[in-house]
């Protein structure tokens, strides 16, 4: 089997998050999941190609330092959304209590709101910035950003798949035909839209987990 072969088969693996029945209610929730498999597919095939130019993936489950040390993680409108909506309608007990409590005390320059015991609470729906975030050879030292101490060991997400993932939730911010999504998408327009997760008001979300909370036990 040829390489590429090999990195498209590893893509196709990816298994797209399914909420049937929300999906039917809401259209923009679609749109989200369809470009976080895009998004998936496409980090995928980022570090397969890292892995045959000699490096080694260094992020692995429970290590959190970019959830830690980031003071800054961008998210979109879509993004946001989705997760408003994963926290208010999907968590339970006792995530739910402890991720509410968290959000209200929550200040500026903190770690990650959603990062629990060093788990991120909303990984699912954790937005695209996180999910192309990857490492390599060795995991970060305590506080370093490695996208700034060596940025040579740092997946470049690629381009042809964040495009086609931006490309599926421009319907969502108005765009009405395929040529215009693909106009803003090239313009990088969508990109002015972008929120600093930091600056977000976290206690209003807390404020909306409390007024669901019934149900959610």
């Amino acid at each position: 089997m040829s390489k590429q072969k090999k990195r498209r088969r590893s893509s196709r693996l990816i298994q797209r998050l399914r909420f049937a029945e929300d999906e039917k209610k809401f259209a923009w929730l679609s749109m989200l999941l369809d470009a976080y498999c895009i998004t998936d597919q496409g980090v995928a095939e980022g570090i397969e190609l890292m892995r045959r130019k000699g490096h080694r993936l260094a992020c692995a489950k429970g290590c959190s330092h970019c959830c830690v040390t980031h003071r800054s993680i961008p998210a979109y409108p879509l993004e946001l959304v989705g997760i408003t909506w994963y926290v208010v309608e999907k968590l339970s007990e006792p995530v739910r209590s402890r991720l509410q409590a968290r959000l209200q005390a929550h200040q500026k320059g903190d770690p990650c709101v959603f990062l629990l015991d060093g788990i991120c609470s909303i990984h699912p729906m954790r937005p695209m910035a996180c999910r192309q975030f990857n490492v390599f050879n060795r995991i970060c030292d305590k506080g370093e950003d490695a996208y700034y101490t060596r940025r040579h060991e740092v997946l470049t997400p690629l381009k042809k798949y964040t495009d086609k993932a931006f490309m599926v939730t421009m319907p969502f911010y108005g765009a009405k035909s395929r040529a215009e999504c693909r106009k803003i998408v090239e313009k990088g327009s969508m990109h002015k839209a972008v929120r600093d997760m930091q600056q977000c008001n976290w206690q209003s979300l807390a404020q909306k987990m409390g007024l669901t909370g019934k149900g959610h036990r």
